[in-house]
């Protein structure tokens, strides 16, 4: 990995002079004044902030609810029914939205991204996936290398003021391999702005939160240390929080344990716009007009999108009633099935690189999102609790990483992805270490792979995980994969039948 560069504080972004940043501000400023949005839209646009970046992405109403008497709705639903066009994706049935969060200009290097998920909808279905990506993901920038992705929007700021949502929506496009239709950006303070207005959130806290080291906001340069940080501590269970513990508790990074850690930091922070859209949708706000103002103001100001209004209408009434069960997650991350690795950089930075070595296995699983096995298996699966380690019994590049991902979708809990040292086999072997007793799933699993069945390990598979040193748990199964796992029969002849 010795490719992968970080910024240096000589070339970052978020070093530029102020009197560009105060350019930049201006330029927008200037453009805000000459956006002339309806108050029914504006209110969509929070709900669509807040709905499109959760994990329920719907209104939690029935279609003979008081909800959709609303004057508002009823606009939206109108404007919707009466656009004879096609939302960008559409023809392809998927509408792919970037939804991206930053520190803001009175934040420090408040143009880096600090949230970054794609949504991907599915209109034939009303399915929806969400994929949050790390801001410490690494990614290659034309003539600058490997950066980290989060720094694409305050370079192209820096560049050129208000094309950091589009530079970003290209950077994603590029890596995942799909198209990035729209972008939705908001800023800390419109974030804390909002959860103000509509006075709090409900949430409930996973796991306490114990973070010694969280840097208050305009304190980062004080040459008193201590007066740099504060002590974060929020209890397990519910809480009520105002815009600026929500924020807090949706950036923390330094709590022991999973919390402590960007992933967990992603689901923070969709319980956060989860309790946000619930909020934004209750009687208690759409039947109160001067919440409603507030409202207007607040994203005016902090909000930056390239959808115009009948696209806004049209995704509110395809994708109001999508269900929970239609939602599928999905963190990119660095765990044991994951399809990240950690890496550093020459200067010494953290930097998460992908696990292959390239972005296939990500695009892989990025392109086949929607395609999930029936209801009928995964119920069994899921209920066996059936764990799988994937090897590669083959030279076939990310053949274990893309079977891995498929058994997921399955409901299979994935263990571990490893090279076998093997690589000879031509079919794959499914070694039952439960001898039988999860018949289901290893029903499944044959059906899913064509595999052979073997009860136990041979002799020179239990020397080498013997001499394996990441001490894995034991799986239900050992899937080693074998030339028939893959797709494409790289390398096979051509079929006597299919030559002319």
């Amino acid at each position: 990995m010795e490719n992968y560069q970080e910024y240096t504080p000589q070339n970052s972004p978020q070093e530029a002079p102020r009197n560009e940043y105060t350019r930049i501000e201006n330029n927008v400023s200037r453009l805000k004044r000459s956006l002339k949005i309806s108050k029914f839209v504006t209110v969509f646009t929070v709900t669509l902030i807040f709905v499109f970046s959760t994990q329920v992405l719907m209104s939690g109403q029935s279609n003979g609810s008081w909800f959709y008497g609303l004057p508002i709705i009823k606009q939206l639903k109108n404007l919707a029914e009466s656009a004879d066009k096609d939302l960008k994706g559409e023809e392809r049935d998927r509408v792919n939205i970037l939804l991206i969060g930053m520190g803001g200009k009175n934040h420090d290097g408040g143009y880096l991204a600090d949230t970054i998920i794609l949504a991907s909808l599915e209109p034939s279905t009303q399915r929806v996936a969400l994929t949050s990506i790390p801001r410490d993901m690494s990614i290659p920038m034309e003539n600058m290398g490997w950066r980290k992705i989060n720094h694409i929007n305050a370079y192209a700021e820096a560049e050129t003021p208000g094309s950091g949502g589009i530079a970003t929506s290209q950077a994603v496009s590029d890596v995942l391999g799909v198209p990035v239709d729209y972008y939705v950006r908001v800023d800390f303070q419109g974030f804390v702005d909002i959860i103000d207005t509509l006075g709090g959130i409900n949430v409930y806290v996973e796991n306490t939160i114990d973070d010694a080291s969280y840097p208050v906001m305009g304190m980062e340069d004080s040459p008193v240390y201590s007066e740099r940080y504060e002590h974060l501590h929020i209890e397990k269970g519910w809480q009520k929080m105002d815009g600026s513990l929500a924020l807090k508790f949706a950036r923390s990074r330094h709590t022991p344990g999973v919390e402590g850690s960007d992933f967990g930091r992603a689901a923070r922070q969709q319980k956060i716009m989860e309790a946000a859209k619930d909020e934004v949708l209750s009687a208690n706000t759409l039947l109160n007009p001067m919440k409603i103002s507030n409202l207007i103001s607040d994203v005016s100001s902090h909000v930056d999108t390239n959808l115009k209004i009948w696209e806004m209408a049209k995704l509110w009434n395809n994708f109001k009633d999508v269900k929970k069960e239609n939602i599928i997650n999905k963190v990119l991350d660095n765990s044991s099935s994951g399809l990240l690795m950690d890496s550093t950089s020459n200067e010494g930075a953290y930097l998460l690189v992908p696990r292959s070595g390239d972005f296939s296995e990500i695009q892989y699983y990025i392109n086949s999102v929607f395609s999930t096995p029936s209801e009928e298996q995964k119920t069994k699966i899921t209920q066996e609790k059936a764990t799988v380690e994937v090897r590669n019994g083959t030279w076939i590049n990310g053949l274990a990483s893309q079977k891995a991902l498929d058994l997921e979708k399955s409901g299979f809990k994935i263990t571990r992805i490893a090279n076998s040292s093997r690589q000879n086999f031509e079919k794959s072997v499914i070694y039952d270490l439960t001898y039988g007793e999860k018949e289901e799933s290893l029903a499944v699993l044959k059906e899913k792979t064509n595999a052979n069945i073997s009860f136990g390990l041979p002799e020179w598979l239990v020397e080498e995980i013997g001499q394996e040193k990441d001490n894995a748990a034991q799986p239900d199964f050992i899937l080693i994969l074998g030339q028939n796992a893959d797709a494409g029969h790289s390398g096979t002849n051509n079929p006597e039948n299919n030559l002319q």
